[in-house]
């Protein structure tokens, strides 16, 4: 059996059993409109921040300033649409934030095809960096207010979906793209198999790294527009929870950290079970601590299934 195969029928077990256990606790709320929509919505910017993180994973790598990339995104674009009005304005603060992502990505990257850093250490680096200068520049203080056309990103729903959902469903069908039917997808596995093989092989493993942190970084500027459009704010330290949660779904839904495997099937999976398992707890009025440590003995729980050949 594969791995892919056989992670996927570990995540339908534990959907049974979650949406069994929510159904018994929670009949009413758990499954009312509001609250699938409240999940989706919330689903979308952990999602896309998934995305991030699987992808560097796949080449055996790892991204930890994720969090870090997205708060630097939307302190930008949150300056120029509080400061000046307008839709110039606007676009020069996406424009900016899209180019801070993109460098923070270069800097990822260079520093671990050329410099040879390894990636935790390089990632890290750069995270706490990152979230020195967003500190130093806002002072630790929230920046609010934004206009109508940001906030209806979080606002808008199209037959029932919120728009963040649709958003996120762009983003992964582009990602599925880019890693099944092109040439960076297939040279992204080959060097999460064996990046010395690879290089004998003819890839450019030093430009795929790069683009591969690049990529990874502009998905958190996207991430970073839907925080503020569901927060009505930006801050240097929002989201943080987010960084374990989507190593977490990216291990559970069957990403190998030595790389090399993993599909988008089973990472969107492991989001909506996640989804499913956070909200449910936090309609049981269940400790925020307490999920916490839930999602770390998940982790350790699916590194050792893996590590051990049980998913094989």
């Amino acid at each position: 059996m594969k791995s892919l195969d056989q992670s996927i029928k570990y995540l339908m077990l534990l959907f049974i059993g979650v949406i069994a256990l929510f159904a018994i606790l929670l009949p009413k709320v758990f499954w009312s409109l509001d609250n699938l929509q409240s999940m989706a919505s919330q689903m979308a910017i952990l999602g896309i921040l998934t995305l991030a993180m699987a992808i560097p994973m796949l080449t055996g790598g790892i991204n930890l300033a994720i969090i870090a990339t997205m708060n630097a995104s939307a302190l930008i674009l949150a300056y120029y649409v509080t400061q000046y009005h307008g839709i110039s304005y606007l676009l020069i603060g996406l424009l900016l934030s899209l180019v801070c992502a993109m460098i923070i990505g270069l800097i990822n990257g260079y520093l671990i095809a050329f410099i040879m850093v390894s990636p935790i250490l390089a990632t890290l680096g750069t995270m706490t960096l990152i979230n020195g200068i967003n500190i130093l520049l806002t002072n630790g203080s929230t920046i609010a207010n934004f206009p109508e056309s940001i906030l209806q990103l979080h606002t808008l729903h199209l037959a029932g979906i919120p728009l963040p959902v649709y958003i996120f469903a762009l983003f992964a069908l582009l990602i599925w793209f880019i890693l099944e039917k092109t040439t960076l997808g297939k040279a992204i596995y080959f060097i999460g198999n064996n990046e010395k093989a690879s290089a004998y092989s003819g890839i450019n493993t030093k430009k795929v790294i790069i683009l591969v942190y690049v990529i990874s970084s502009l998905l958190c500027a996207v991430a970073s527009v839907l925080m503020m459009a569901k927060l009505n704010s930006a801050k240097a330290s929002y989201g943080d929870s987010y960084l374990l949660i989507s190593i977490l779904a990216s291990v559970l839904g069957g990403i190998n950290p030595d790389g090399g495997k993993g599909k988008l099937l089973g990472i969107i999976m492991a989001l909506i079970l996640l989804q499913l398992v956070e909200s449910g707890l936090n309609i049981l009025g269940v400790s925020s601590y307490i999920t916490l440590i839930l999602w770390g003995v998940l982790l350790i729980l699916f590194i050792f299934l893996q590590k051990y050949k049980i998913f094989k």
